[in-house]
């Protein structure tokens, strides 16, 4: 649906079938109304954000760092994950602490290191290595129905092969960017966008770099071979493009790309390939889409359910989580119907189904009781868990 009323356009995404938050609307028409505007779309897991909709791509003549938002860079990559068997109680519990960052001095002989190349961006080493809170996440899940069997050949994928889904952005260094613009600036537009580009493509390549360190620690903890992402979009970015801006704030490149849009800890996940045009800011969905507050998921959660009863999952998996509230705040039942949203994309013609992913372990905190170093025996074990390496092709 399209809504001309205000200075610039919004088009969302959406069928009669999904439900827009009247507050995600609303913030879409006061984004319209913003000087320099041309274009809002929103996707079909629009929701309201803190000053500007989540799940939207808008086109400005001016650029709006507050549209982007603090966590620059955030996005999700998707790893091929090696290993003859995967059972989701022992893998959960050799998960590595990916709360405790890595240290380029004090950690230097980490094997992760390895996905290093070159410097890192800005020089920010706060919180690398590590996954962040809220609704960021690293999830071992494995490939359920192939639904375009093209394009998963393609990307080296068959039914039943496992992946490592990455979660995550630049942590501090987004906020860090964002702050020193609003702290002067306020919601006002970049006073030199260059400046603020090159800084914001800074943290771009940290959040990349951070994801594959967070993808070759579980590696490397799990007795499997690192390997290069087959997807690794960002969704919390800016660009120019056309002579425009285009601003996504939970929104994926969906122009030829290829692009994991997150379900939730309990529900599939789907592997898309992007064709997105102009009407729709070249972009597509990044996940379900909230559709509880923090608040609102917590007090029905701790009605409904125990602790124990959220670190198992509808679809069999398990939850790796110390953070009880955080278990509450990002229920299954706190998000949309991911398979409406996608329905949605493929109904507007944004993107093509390619893959399901099915959740075996989620990591979303460390798990509050200590665990023990693992032995020899059993970093043993995990190496004899590592399955034959096949090549894949790569697009």
């Amino acid at each position: 649906m399209s809504d001309q009323t205000t200075s610039a356009t919004v088009s969302v995404f959406a069928s009669a079938h999904s439900w827009i938050e009247s507050g995600a609307l609303d913030q879409c028409h006061r984004v319209a109304a913003l000087p320099g505007m041309r274009h809002v779309a929103g996707m079909p897991d629009l929701h309201p954000g803190k000053g500007a909709p989540i799940g939207a791509a808008m086109i400005s003549s001016v650029l709006y760092p507050f549209l982007v938002g603090s966590d620059i860079g955030c996005g999700i990559a998707v790893f091929p994950f090696r290993l003859k068997r995967a059972v989701p109680e022992r893998l959960a519990a050799r998960f590595p602490d990916l709360d405790v960052p890595l240290d380029a001095a004090a950690d230097a002989g980490d094997p992760a290191w390895a996905v290093l190349d070159g410097p890192i961006p800005a020089g920010h080493t706060d919180g690398l290595g590590t996954v962040g809170r809220g609704n960021h996440f690293v999830e071992l899940a494995r490939i359920g129905a192939v639904l375009d069997t093209g394009h998963a050949d393609r990307l080296g994928l068959a039914a039943g092969d496992l992946v490592l889904i990455v979660h995550s952005g630049s942590r501090g260094l987004g906020e860090r960017i964002l702050r020193s613009h609003t702290e002067v600036h306020g919601a006002g537009p970049a006073p030199d966008p260059a400046a603020y580009l090159a800084a914001h493509d800074d943290a771009v390549r940290w959040g990349s770099l951070n994801r594959r360190l967070l993808a070759a620690r579980v590696a490397h903890a799990l007795g499997a071979p690192v390997e290069p992402p087959i997807v690794d979009e960002c969704h919390n970015s800016v660009e120019l493009r056309d002579g425009a801006y285009l601003h996504r704030k939970g929104a994926a490149n969906g122009d030829g790309r290829d692009v994991l849009v997150a379900g939730t800890r309990g529900t599939p996940s789907f592997l898309v390939a992007g064709h997105a045009g102009a009407e729709a800011g070249f972009s597509v969905a990044h996940g379900a889409g909230r559709k509880m507050s923090r608040a609102d998921a917590l007090r029905r959660g701790r009605a409904k359910h125990t602790v124990e009863e959220l670190r198992r999952t509808p679809v069999g998996s398990v939850v790796v989580c110390g953070d009880r509230q955080l278990l509450f705040e990002e229920a299954p039942t706190a998000y949309k119907r991911i398979e409406q949203v996608i329905a949605d994309l493929v109904e507007h013609r944004l993107a093509t189904r390619v893959a399901s992913t099915i959740p075996l372990v989620t990591y979303k905190t460390a798990d509050a009781e200590p665990r023990r170093r693992p032995s020899g025996a059993d970093a043993r074990g995990r190496a004899a868990e590592t399955g034959p390496r096949r090549d894949r092709g790569r697009r």
